[in-house]
């Protein structure tokens, strides 16, 4: 399992539990080697690239693994252009990098109805929006078993493993925790390959929401 943002907030909780799992090996990349030499010191096998390195820089850091979670974002303290530079640019790269390497299985950390362009035309954060949408249709036309995870507003409280997902909802919020959880729960459930949904806090354990799509 390779894990692209292994040092971002929802990234710190995919990290652990991928330590915990029985299932999966994890090998994170991050953008220093201050963050990687950190992340060996707990254990975990990490590797440092950058997403606005090559694709070949890319598929050599990840070459050995057979999936990939994209969980990497500029951050909301730069601008447009590292926003399309990362979150767009990146993430496609980070795409025909695991092409190349044959790691197959693919989930992205998007955000919230990034399919419909309408429900963010005025946003404040358009140009993210934006990045995500073209980084979501990328995913959905190359070869990969992808799936698309678009929370809504992302909070930092301990997760309740409850949650509602859909092809739409409406904003809401849910907690960082429960959005790695379901990252997780979908790599190997197949009534999540070639899916998308948008995903928030709700009354159903993730498993059996999941299953609901």
């Amino acid at each position: 399992m390779f894990l692209i943002g292994a040092n971002g907030q929802i990234g710190k909780h995919l990290v652990k539990l991928l330590q915990d799992s029985q299932k999966h090996t994890l090998k994170a990349m991050v953008r220093s080697e201050e963050q990687a030499a950190a992340l060996k010191e707990s254990g975990v096998d990490a590797v440092v690239a950058n997403l606005e390195g090559s694709v070949d820089e890319l598929a050599a850091a990840m070459n050995g693994c057979d999936a990939v979670i994209f969980s990497a974002g500029s951050g909301g303290k730069t601008g447009p252009d590292k926003t399309l530079l990362v979150d767009l640019d990146g993430a496609v790269k980070s795409m025909e990098a695991a092409e190349k390497v044959g790691a197959n299985r693919y989930v992205i950390v998007s955000a919230v109805q990034a399919h419909n362009r309408d429900s963010w035309k005025d946003s404040p954060i358009k140009p993210y929006m934006v990045a995500k949408h073209y980084a979501d249709r990328m995913l959905t036309a190359s070869n990969l078993n992808y799936t698309i995870v678009r929370p809504g507003g992302l909070l930092n409280e301990p997760g309740t493993e409850n949650v509602k997902v859909a092809e739409d909802l409406e904003a809401g919020t849910i907690p960082r925790e429960d959005v790695a959880k379901t990252v997780i729960a979908t790599l190997d459930n197949e009534n999540t390959f070639k899916r998308s949904f948008d995903l928030m806090s709700g009354e159903s354990v993730i498993d059996k929401a999941l299953k609901s799509l």
